[in-house]
This record gives C-alpha cells, sequence and structure tokens, in this order.
C-alpha cells in the first residue's frame, strides 16, 4: 500500500482549538486550525517549486486547498492539492492527485482527443464544403461523446461511502449537466482522499496563489465554487442544503 499523502503539523496544536464538525466550505469562516494548515502547505508550496526550478508566481495563478483530516490513532494531519492541474514541470509528488486516471481508463481521452486532432486537421485541409460540414459534425460528436466519457469517469465518495459519478450527481441537482472542469476543484479532491482512506474531515479551506489575477488577491482564503462544486461537495458531504446555509 503507498504511503499517505499526509502532511505532518510543525506547529503545536495543543491550544488550537479543533472543530467539532467539519466547516462548510461555502461559508466565510476559516477554522485556525486551516489556517495553519494553509500556512504551512504555502510554505511547502514556496520550497519544492523553488527547488524543482518552478516560478509560480510568474505564472497565472491557481486555486489551492487544505483539508485538515484526523486519523484512526486520534492524530491530526492535513492534505494539500491544487485545483485543476499545474504544468508537467511543477514538483506534485505529494498534492493529492485527480480523481479521474486517464491511465486506468485505457487512455480514452488522449486516445479521443488525437482522434478529434485528427478530423480537425482533414477540416482544415479539405476543399469540399460538403465533406467540412460532415467533418464537423462528426468533430462535434466525437467531442460530446468524450465529455461523457470523462464524466461517468469521476467517481465520487460520500461520507456513507456511496458512489456516484458526475454525471448523476449534477442530474439531481438544478445545475443540469456538469461544466467543463467539474470535479478538478481542490475541496472534492481532498475529501475524495480522505473519505477513501477513512480520514476524518476536519477543517477544509481554499487560498488563492499567485500574481496574475485581478478578483483574487495572493494567499487570501476563498470559499467553494458554487457551479462546478456546489453539487459535489453536497453529495459528498451529504448536505444538500450546505449552499444555502453559507
Amino acid at each position: 500500500m503507498d504511503p499517505l499523502l499526509t502532511f505532518n503539523f510543525k506547529t503545536d496544536l495543543l491550544n488550537i482549538p479543533i472543530p467539532q464538525k467539519l466547516n462548510n466550505p461555502f461559508g466565510p469562516e476559516v477554522p485556525e486550525i486551516a489556517k495553519i494548515a494553509a500556512r504551512e502547505f504555502q510554505s511547502f508550496m514556496t520550497t519544492e517549486f523553488q527547488n524543482g526550478g518552478y516560478d509560480f508566481l510568474s505564472h497565472d495563478g491557481k486555486m489551492y486547498g487544505v483539508l485538515v483530516v484526523q486519523a484512526a490513532d486520534q492524530s491530526f494531519s492535513y492534505l494539500g492539492t491544487v485545483s485543476g492541474k499545474l504544468p508537467k514541470n511543477a514538483p506534485t509528488t505529494q498534492f493529492i492527485p485527480s480523481i479521474f486516471d486517464d491511465s486506468k481508463s485505457d487512455f480514452f481521452l488522449f486516445k479521443g482527443m488525437t482522434e478529434v486532432s485528427k478530423i480537425v486537421r482533414q477540416i482544415r485541409s479539405s476543399k469540399n464544403p460538403d465533406e467540412v460540414v460532415a467533418l464537423k459534425e462528426k468533430s462535434k460528436k466525437k467531442s460530446i461523446s468524450i465529455q461523457k466519457q470523462l464524466f461517468e469517469s469521476y467517481n465520487f465518495l460520500n461520507l456513507s461511502g456511496h458512489t456516484k459519478n458526475l454525471i448523476d450527481i449534477f442530474k439531481e441537482s438544478t445545475h443540469g449537466n456538469p461544466p467543463a472542469a467539474a470535479g478538478e476543484c481542490a475541496g472534492p479532491k481532498l475529501l475524495q482522499y480522505a473519505i477513501s482512506h477513512r480520514l476524518k474531515p476536519i477543517a477544509l479551506t481554499e487560498f488563492w496563489w499567485g500574481n496574475k489575477n485581478k478578483e483574487r488577491k495572493h494567499k487570501l482564503f476563498y470559499p467553494a465554487c458554487k457551479n462546478r462544486c456546489r453539487p459535489i461537495l453536497e453529495y459528498m458531504l451529504e448536505d444538500n442544503a450546505l449552499f444555502d446555509e453559507r
């Protein structure tokens, strides 16, 4: 079994209040223990990226998240990850990975996108208008099929251990179809890892890291997003009023 991707606290938690219930990911309150975890994770990120030669502050910023967890032995640690994906040259060995692993799904995403790219090249080289129309329709149908298969491959656990994919989760919400990149935000990834490894979620927060953004500020905390995360987090945490209670 692979070792857990948890971080041990460097800070003494003796006088730090421990939440009795996981905070609302959509709410404004950030528990002190989550702030401590975020600061420690930010320090790790700075060192890790600098040692790897990756200057994250010169790139577009991203949302990152930490989740404080409690193990069966009652000890506390935390998990950390990024929303979306980082460039391949960015060191992320201890980041919680994406819920979707293309290598375990016969690389259908890579194969499908390769096929779409081939069709696009055919469109560009064709001088037959009818052929172009047919190829565009073929490309559209293929893209829709790939997207559906991708969403079906994102399977989320809730606190009771039940599993649903993205399409089923959003189907039962008022959001309709999942938006692009649904399932890749920090909060769902962190909770999925914790639940699947029997770690009790204690405190969750997300923060912006980077300078190139007019709406978000470097190191500031932000709630989970509504459009992508609300149906997922409400399913995972078994609370359909999470966003309403923020």
